[in-house]
């Protein structure tokens, strides 16, 4: 999966002598290893001429090298835009396959090393590379087997899940209603013997009420009969002291 280099091979009567130095030093920097400031030389060259093609495929090596890789396949992309010749073409396809291999893009790099072959069927590299995004693409597709189907059991556990919640707030729900007719029942119980106390406390005072009553008439009676046996006897006694009238004169 080696990336493919363009070197630059351009005159000073096409893009000027600026620009080619610009994209020269990038060129060292990126044999250093400096990838960092390989990508700002290159950048600067794209600033003064954007229809560099060697511009945009080497800022793309640069940024491949950073590990860039989202970054470094539209930098690709945009040289193949640019590119005339089908060679070109072909390595930008190439390197765009490689970038998008690198995020796990299988399917896109299968179709990057297709086009790139298709301009360059002798490229063994992208027959090599293709092969390999194949196989990673097929075990890619496996294990989305595997997670619909480990979906479909996470869904069912979450479905048993959801039903056993529910199941469990019915419960709940019923026991709540259970105490509370049951509070209402001992309530209406306390009430009924609250009454009945009540009802009963009150006869207890009536009846109360009612022998006081009796008792008080009765000695209101035995007095009246005490005071009249009294009258009586007074009058007894007065007719007793009174002499008795005789038809004789005396």
């Amino acid at each position: 999966m080696s990336l493919l280099i363009m070197s630059l091979l351009l005159s000073a009567f096409a893009y000027g002598q600026s620009v080619r130095s610009i994209v020269n030093d990038g060129n060292e920097l990126y044999e250093q290893k400096k990838f960092a400031d390989a990508e700002v030389n290159y950048r600067k060259a794209l600033e003064k001429e954007q229809g560099i093609v060697q511009g945009s495929f080497n800022l793309g090596n640069a940024l491949y090298k950073q590990e860039k890789y989202a970054e470094s396949a539209k930098e690709f992309e945009a040289a193949l835009l640019k590119a005339k010749s089908s060679e070109t073409k072909a390595y930008a396809h190439y390197n765009t396959g490689n970038s998008q291999l690198k995020e796990n893009k299988y399917q896109e790099a299968v179709k990057s090393y297709i086009e790139s072959l298709k301009l360059n069927p002798n490229d063994q590299d992208a027959k090599y590379n293709l092969s390999y995004a194949l196989e990673k693409l097929k075990q890619q597709q496996k294990p989305t087997d595997k997670n619909k189907d480990k979906n479909k059991d996470q869904q069912k556990n979450q479905n048993d899940q959801s039903q056993q919640d529910q199941q469990r707030q019915e419960q709940q729900q019923d026991q709540r209603e259970q105490r509370q007719d049951q509070q209402q029942k001992q309530q209406g119980q306390q009430q009924q013997e609250q009454e009945q106390q009540q009802k009963q406390d009150q006869q207890r005072q009536a009846a109360q009420q009612e022998k006081q009553m009796a008792k008080a008439d009765a000695e209101r009676i035995l007095e009246v009969l005490k005071n009249n046996e009294k009258e009586v006897q007074k009058k007894l006694r007065m007719r007793k002291s009174v002499r008795a009238r005789t038809d004789k004169d005396w």
